[in-house]
């Protein structure tokens, strides 16, 4: 069968296309041009002669392609990347070819799942912070959308700096927010000023990127510093450092090496520390609390996942060896994922034409996979819109596409956090269900797509601590 040329979509505005409809409700676009025009579809946003195009494809088998089976041919070489490039450095998150090879083959032995059970202990300690701090809410009411953020934030900022916590989180906390929108902005913009012309908003996210720049280069300085000065009193033995400051994130980084790829300099250090404290906070912080929102919105789903939390051993903080007895959490947490995919839209530019799930895609195509409309497709998932943990047993799971849930991406740019992820969201959500029991007092949220899956409006939640 010959592949569809003639992709349908929208047809929008004469002259802007489905410009103004993406800027007030992006989501919402995504969603009803799948149900109005199928698993392939063309949406045009802009004035003609500098008109963004946009290929989305929702079907499962056709984000399979797009990321694992054709995934040489559809590169993060579109406009949204190349702004996050600029703002944020060449990362993991951002490089690609050989730059991307040679960082995750040093990044990945950081990440294995022996290795990330090593950071448990972070997460229950920032954890048990929250649980402390809730005692002391205004009514009982904490917005879990501000504390998730705040808990993720500084449970990211321990694992990379150790001791070094606050003088991270509140330069990220107030600075990466702003960096995000500016980047989201340009990056779906068809015309961007150029980002050396003194307008306010340029100022305003070259001083934030800068800030965030300044406290990541402060204290990797100090850290080789002190590793420097513990190497020249230790007996010269290679590992010697390692003890200058533990294993925390940035000491290892800082380490990694091999004989083919080297090392990390400073500039790529820097530039994976900020992915981390990115891409390691914002994500896991949309899916913890929305998880909690939901558990505080379904009782039944809460007590139940409060029965099987209260079987871990008590006296102590629960541990990565209890992730085996969460299994019921664990499915909450994946779940609420496919509800609120913290990373809703993917983006990819195509090098050459492709066939994709029977549509002809142009090469030089901008191609959007979208987690936030797959993951509610009703040929993959029956009554989409609905809460229900089991959907993820493992004999649900293993009858469904690979491709029907992706919130970490898939094929070879599959997100390298992903074990981490769930450890810190599974044993930071059995921590503070344990301690408390949760009533919603917002039953919506107000969303937005940006960097990551955003709140636009609080998602309070009334707190009442367990007997």
């Amino acid at each position: 069968m010959a592949a569809i040329t003639e992709i349908p979509g929208p047809k929008g505005l004469p002259l802007l296309g489905s410009a103004l409809d993406l800027r007030r409700d992006s989501l919402d676009v995504f969603l009803r041009a799948r149900r109005d025009h199928g698993d392939v579809v063309r949406l045009s946003a802009g004035p003609p002669g500098v008109r963004t195009v946009l290929h989305c494809v929702f079907s499962a088998e056709g984000v399979q392609q797009i990321l694992a089976s054709q995934a040489a041919n559809f590169r993060k070489d579109n406009r949204f990347y190349e702004e996050l490039r600029q703002s944020a450095g060449n990362g993991l998150l951002t490089a690609q070819d050989a730059d991307y090879r040679r960082q995750r083959r040093l990044i990945q032995p950081l990440f294995t799942k022996r290795q990330v059970d090593t950071y448990a202990t972070a997460v229950t300690l920032e954890a048990d912070g929250t649980v402390e701090r809730w005692r002391d809410a205004a009514d009982g009411v904490v917005d879990v959308v501000r504390e998730m953020d705040r808990l993720a934030l500084r449970t990211v900022s321990r694992i990379l700096f150790g001791a070094d916590v606050e003088a991270a989180v509140d330069v990220i906390h107030d600075n990466f927010p702003v960096v995000s929108e500016y980047v989201t902005r340009r990056g779906f913009s068809p015309l961007n000023p150029p980002r050396s012309w003194p307008l306010p908003s340029n100022r305003r996210a070259e001083a934030a990127s800068q800030a965030v720049y300044a406290v990541c280069d402060r204290i990797i300085a100090e850290r080789r510093a002190a590793d420097a000065t513990a190497d020249t009193a230790s007996t010269g033995t290679a590992s010697a450092s390692a003890s200058a400051e533990g294993d925390d994130l940035l000491s290892l980084l800082s380490r990694a090496s091999s004989e083919e790829d080297g090392s990390l300099d400073a500039a790529e250090l820097r530039d994976q520390v900020l992915v981390f404290l990115v891409a390691g906070h914002e994500t896991t912080a949309t899916s913890m609390a929305f998880a909690l929102h939901l558990l505080a919105r379904h009782p039944e789903v809460r007590k139940r996942a409060q029965e099987e939390a209260d079987r871990l051993p008590s006296g102590r903080a629960p541990s990565a060896a209890d992730l085996d007895e969460l299994p019921y959490l664990t499915r909450v947490l994946k779940e609420t994922m496919r509800l609120y995919p913290a990373a809703p839209v993917v983006g990819r530019r195509s090098v050459e034409a492709a066939e994709v799930d029977g549509h002809l895609i142009p090469a030089g195509a901008d191609v959007l996979v979208l987690p936030w409309v797959t993951h509610r497709h009703p040929d993959l998932w029956d009554d989409p819109e609905r809460f229900d943990p089991d959907r993820f047993t493992p004999e649900r799971e293993a009858a469904r596409h690979r491709y029907a849930w992706f919130p970490f991406g898939g094929g070879p740019r599959a997100c390298i956090g992903q074990h981490f992820s769930m450890l810190e969201s599974v044993l930071a959500l059995a921590a503070l269900l344990r301690s408390y029991d949760l009533e919603a007092v917002d039953t919506e949220v107000a969303l937005t797509a940006g960097i990551t899956l955003q709140a636009t409006g609080p998602a309070r939640v009334r707190v009442r601590a367990r007997g």
